[in-house]
C-alpha cells in the first residue's frame, strides 16, 4: 500500500481514554495529518489510569477542543476543516449526521466488542459481569445509530477467567491498535471492505451506573465473582451491607469446593490467608480485599475483624 494515500488523507480525531491515545499515537507513527482532537475532559472524582489525548495532541501541534456539546459553531468549524478521515476512538457522544458527513472518505468508529454483541455503553464491562470467555474490538462506518454502521475489520481476543476490567481493557487497546494499522491504509485509499451488521443477532448494553455493582447473595457464586472483576479499580466496585455499613469488595476468589447449605450472605470462616468465605444462592466466595466506605482498603479478614469473622454474622 502506498503511504501517499496515508500521507494525504487528513484525518479529524474524536478520543479519549487510552483507546484514544493509543490509536492516536498509532496515527501519528504512521506519518498521517491529524487536523485537530476533540476530547473530553476528566470527571472530578474518577480514576485515571490512562494517558491523555490531549497532551498527546498539544505535544504534536494538533489543535484540542473539549466541548460539553457538538453546537452549531463546533459542526461549521468540523466542516471548515474538510476532514478526509473522521476516527471515534472511545469518545463518550454520538456524532450528529452534518459531522458524520463531512469526512470525504468516511467517519469511524473503534468499538471494545465484537459487533453486534454488546453495541452501546460499557462493554468491557458487561461482557465480564455476563461470564463471556471471548471479547474483541470492532472498527466500524458511524451512522447516527449507535454501534450500527457497517463493519471494517475485526479483532477477538480471549477473556480468561481471572481478568478484570482493565486487564480486558488493555487486552483490547493492543488489538484496537493492531486492527487500526491495517484498517487505515485501505481507508485512506478508499478501499476500507464493509459488511453490514444484523442488528437482531446482536445486542445491546446501556450505560451501567455505580448502583449496578449491588451484590445480590442469593445469586450464584461465579455470578458474584464475575460482577466483582468486572467494576473493580478503577471503576466504582462491587459492595454490599456489613452491619448497616457498605461495603466494598474488591477482590475475590471462587472456591473449588464450596460450602453447602448456609443461607446466602453467611459468612462461614475466615481463613489462614486473610480470605473470608461468604455462602451465596449457588456455592460460596472467597472475598480477599475489602473496603468499608470513608475507610481504607485491606485484606477481608483484618478490615470485617473478629465481630464478623467465624460466627455466621450476615452480609446483606
Amino acid at each position: 500500500m502506498s503511504g501517499t494515500a496515508i500521507s494525504r488523507a487528513r484525518c479529524l480525531l474524536f478520543a479519549y481514554h487510552e483507546m484514544g491515545y493509543a490509536c492516536m499515537e498509532a496515527l501519528l507513527g504512521m506519518g498521517v495529518p491529524v487536523a485537530a482532537l476533540f476530547t473530553h475532559t476528566d470527571a472530578p472524582g474518577e480514576e485515571i489510569w490512562w494517558r491523555s489525548c490531549a497532551e498527546l495532541a498539544r505535544c504534536n501541534g494538533i489543535p484540542v477542543h473539549t466541548p460539553e456539546r457538538l453546537g452549531d459553531s463546533q459542526v461549521a468549524q468540523i466542516q471548515a476543516l474538510r476532514p478526509d478521515v473522521i476516527y471515534s476512538f472511545y469518545y463518550r457522544h454520538l456524532l450528529p449526521a452534518p459531522v458524520l458527513e463531512a469526512a470525504r472518505l468516511g467517519s469511524f468508529n473503534l468499538h471494545g466488542s465484537l459487533l453486534p454483541g454488546y453495541r452501546g455503553r460499557a462493554p468491557v464491562n458487561w461482557m465480564l459481569a455476563n461470564g463471556e470467555s471471548e471479547g474483541g474490538v470492532t472498527l466500524h462506518c458511524m451512522v447516527e445509530r449507535a454501534d450500527a454502521g457497517d463493519i471494517v475489520g475485526q479483532r477477538a481476543v480471549t477473556i480468561d477467567a481471572a481478568d478484570t476490567a482493565l486487564t480486558l481493557s488493555r487486552k483490547l487497546v493492543a488489538l484496537g491498535v493492531e486492527l487500526l494499522r491495517e484498517c487505515h491504509p485501505l481507508i485512506a485509499a478508499g478501499r476500507a471492505p464493509r459488511l453490514a451488521q444484523d442488528l437482531a443477532a446482536g445486542s445491546y448494553f446501556g450505560r451501567r451506573r455505580p448502583e449496578d455493582g449491588r451484590i445480590d447473595w442469593n445469586w450464584p457464586a461465579r455470578r458474584i465473582y464475575n460482577l466483582v472483576r468486572a467494576v473493580t479499580h478503577p471503576y466504582p466496585g462491587a459492595f454490599c451491607l456489613a452491619g448497616g455499613r457498605k461495603l466494598f469488595v474488591w477482590q475475590a476468589r471462587m472456591v473449588p469446593e464450596s460450602s453447602e447449605g448456609a443461607a446466602p450472605g453467611t459468612i462461614l470462616r475466615a481463613r489462614h490467608d486473610d480470605a473470608v468465605e461468604v455462602a451465596s444462592g449457588a456455592g460460596s466466595l472467597l472475598l480477599v480485599a475489602v473496603q468499608f466506605e470513608g475507610e481504607s482498603e485491606g485484606l477481608a479478614r483484618a478490615v470485617l475483624g473478629a465481630g464478623f469473622c467465624g460466627r455466621g454474622a450476615r452480609l446483606n
